[in-house]
């Protein structure tokens, strides 16, 4: 497949009435955004990136890079969660196309064109362009660098939990629940009996034991709401000052934050460390690390410290300690319960529900990925990147535009409007009293005066 480039689907201009086409004004956030990556070379840098993986002469033009990327950003800008629902969005909207740059002639691309480009595309083109975006906002001063908040969240997976089998014996769940119901004495074609049996028996769903052939690097594991499920882990690290999303690792759904957060710092280091030549950047490294108590344990703030990092991580209620033959462990835990029980370490754990939890609410909640559409690590990862990506894009446009989606521009228009309208009805409200004060002296100098005599007289007579 040849690789399409945004100058190969430049076209001569159709030879139509303007009038006779439909079209739209487009939405200003949209327009907005395609300027900022117009100037930025977005196109370029993205057809350079992905050019190893198509061939160059055989095969037809397939998506360009640049509106690939653009349709998985859609996909948070509008709050769709599966790029079959990009698909259907941008088949149906003008403003989607003329964002896109695809004609009313042409055809937009199916979910099955998308899901085909994400996969042939590498998670390291996707991982440079998260790095392009981060280094816009590095170059508009939205990157310190300096404080870093980790945080994680957990993502249900396109995997179901009736279809796990055993590993070493391939056997679903119901074979396996009849297997221990003839081994009991139970009547296996008796379904009452094998459920009373199954609620009563304690379950113990593990991993090493359990596998869903389709996705096999999903993880059981319990959601946010209780329920058990196969699901991914998504990790990231969030500048502290500006709430830009400095570092986004992917994990299985059962791994431990103690386990995964020495890999999302260390290359949150690594993205810090590239931004360095920029003047707003902190030129000496990530210096501080705030967690929730999640991510408290003696080895990861000893790590921690001999990173000579200064960690801010919350400590949970454990009791008496006992540090026998842990002197490096206690030193360092002692320090960083010095830390978070002063004035900064307490500003700074306030401000992680402002700065990193309203990162995840905006690419989960909002965003449309509350749920995986995608199976397989690697594809997950490559979700997670353009998600922050488009964040950080987000972040960008809220600070040269004042809005950072498209429905938050119109609010804020909307707004604008109504603010107009009600000073309107203020000042008019405020001018009233003045035209029917004049109003009443013009009136009393016209009117003639009148005789109360003859008024008195009048209300004498009888009836």
């Amino acid at each position: 497949m040849a690789m399409g480039t945004r100058k190969g689907r430049e076209r001569q201009e159709p030879l139509w009435y303007q009038s006779e086409l439909p079209e739209a004004p487009g939405h200003p956030f949209y327009q907005r955004l395609n300027r900022v990556l117009d100037e930025e070379g977005f196109d370029r840098f993205c057809e350079v990136r992905c050019r190893r993986f198509y061939h160059e002469n055989l095969g037809r033009p397939s998506l360009a890079p640049g509106i690939y990327f653009r349709l998985m950003m859609i996909g948070f800008f509008e709050g769709l969660d599966s790029e079959r629902g990009i698909g259907w969005r941008v088949a149906d909207s003008l403003t989607l196309r003329q964002f896109l740059r695809i004609g009313l002639d042409e055809r937009t691309p199916d979910h099955v064109t998308i899901s085909r480009t994400r996969r042939l595309i590498g998670a390291e083109a996707h991982q440079q362009v998260f790095a392009w975006v981060l280094k816009r906002l590095a170059r508009g001063g939205l990157m310190r660098g300096k404080t870093i908040g980790i945080d994680s969240t957990t993502l249900e997976a396109n995997a179901a939990m009736r279809s796990i089998v055993r590993r070493d014996t391939q056997q679903g769940y119901d074979e396996y629940l009849k297997r221990l119901a003839q081994a009991e004495g139970v009547e296996a074609s008796d379904t009452a009996a094998l459920r009373r049996m199954d609620r009563k028996r304690p379950k113990r769903m593990r991993n090493e034991e359990w596998v869903n052939p389709a996705d096999g690097e999903a993880e059981i594991t319990r959601l946010k709401d209780g329920r058990t499920a196969l699901a991914y882990k998504a990790e990231q690290a969030v500048d502290m000052e500006t709430g830009a999303i400095v570092a986004v690792t992917t994990h299985g759904g059962a791994v431990g934050d103690t386990d995964s957060i020495g890999e999302t710092v260390a290359e949150a280091g690594i993205a810090v460390a590239e931004q360095a030549v920029q003047s707003t950047v902190n030129q000496a490294g990530i210096e501080e690390v705030v967690a929730d108590k999640g991510y408290h344990s003696n080895e990861v703030i000893r790590t921690l410290a001999e990173w000579k990092l200064r960690s801010y991580v919350a400590e949970p209620e454990r009791g008496a300690r006992k540090w026998k033959g842990k002197a490096a462990e206690q030193a360092a835990v002692y320090a960083n319960r010095r830390r978070v029980s002063g004035a900064r370490g307490k500003r700074l754990q306030a401000g992680r529900g402002e700065r990193v939890e309203r990162s995840f609410a905006h690419q989960f909640d909002t965003g449309g990925m509350d749920r995986l559409y995608v199976r397989g690590l690697h594809n997950v990862h490559k979700k997670l990147l353009i998600q922050a990506a488009a964040c950080n894009l987000a972040l960008l446009m809220r600070s040269l535009y004042g809005a950072g989606k498209p429905k938050a521009a119109h609010d804020r228009r909307a707004g604008l409007v109504s603010a107009i309208l009600r000073l309107h009805s203020v000042l008019t409200a405020l001018c009233r009293p003045v035209l029917d004060f004049s109003g009443v002296q013009e009136s009393k100098q016209i009117r003639p005066r009148r005789d109360h005599s003859k008024n008195q007289r009048a209300s004498n007579r009888p009836i």
